[in-house]
């Protein structure tokens, strides 16, 4: 086998995409082109050999790719994640073709919850087309406060107290021990959390339901709407048992 400069080349230039998609999740061709300096049609080139190896795929919701759970051993919990992603997809999009709603896949990480998967492109009724990478605070968000209701004890801990540490001052009314331990309970009881509008991003609404691996959380379901369009009580009727059996047939699918 061949080992002159452009091979030498070209593998330097793979693992550097590797190591970018390693630290940011997911990406677009474009994205990865404009990070490292190189041209659109290298990359395209550079990715159809890696994705002929397995070691990375593109979203099951949109354009971007991602490394594949045989990429594991070349970093931390990113391979997990695209793993979880693509499993997840499918069901995300037959919940979408059903309920005409958006459904976000979101994951821990550093205090936040980020989405990871998405189907804003597929509703019609979305009301945030780009999500993939949005960051939402854990105690203001319907899928954080879905997470913290159902991670393990010491975690949560761990969690709040960073959250303190921050002192984001539209945090400190739901860092309070009497509203943490009244509301976490009952999202952990009902398998559900929910967001209104006054808490974050206004006009909107939004429904989350925990995903269980091994008796481990490693993700949450949203869903997302205008809160004219719908009220509170409603949503929680028609979709929370939908998105809750969405999130068994994901976890079912994790390895």
């Amino acid at each position: 086998m061949s080992s002159g400069p452009d091979n030498v080349r070209a593998l330097s230039r793979g693992l550097n995409i590797m190591r970018l998609l390693n630290r940011v999740g997911a990406a677009r061709v474009g994205e990865i082109a404009l990070e490292l300096g190189l041209p659109r049609t290298t990359v395209y080139r550079l990715l159809n050999t890696l994705e002929e190896d397995g070691y990375v795929l593109y979203s099951g919701s949109d354009s971007r790719v991602r490394l594949s759970p045989l990429a594991a051993t070349l970093g931390d919990s990113s391979s997990t994640r695209s793993q979880l992603c693509q499993v997840a997809a499918p069901s995300l999009a037959k919940f979408t073709d059903a309920h005409a709603w958006p459904v976000d896949l979101s994951t821990y990480a550093d205090a936040h919850m980020i989405i990871q998967e998405s189907t804003h492109s597929r509703s019609p009724l979305s009301v945030d087309p780009g999500m993939i990478g949005y960051s939402l605070p854990m105690l203001r968000s319907s899928s954080g406060r879905a997470y913290l209701s159902v991670c393990a004890g010491q975690e949560r801990e761990i969690i709040i107290d960073l959250l303190r540490a921050e002192n984001v001052v539209e945090d400190l009314p739901f860092l309070q021990e009497e509203w943490l331990e009244k509301n976490l309970n009952i999202y952990l009881k009902q398998g559900f959390a929910t967001r209104g509008p006054q808490t974050f991003r206004p006009k909107t609404s939004s429904l989350s339901v925990p995903i269980i691996s091994d008796e481990r959380a490693i993700g949450c379901l949203s869903i997302i709407w205008v809160t004219k369009a719908m009220e509170m009580e409603r949503a929680v009727e028609r979709y929370a048992a939908a998105l809750q059996q969405t999130a068994i047939e994901i976890s079912a699918g994790v390895l």
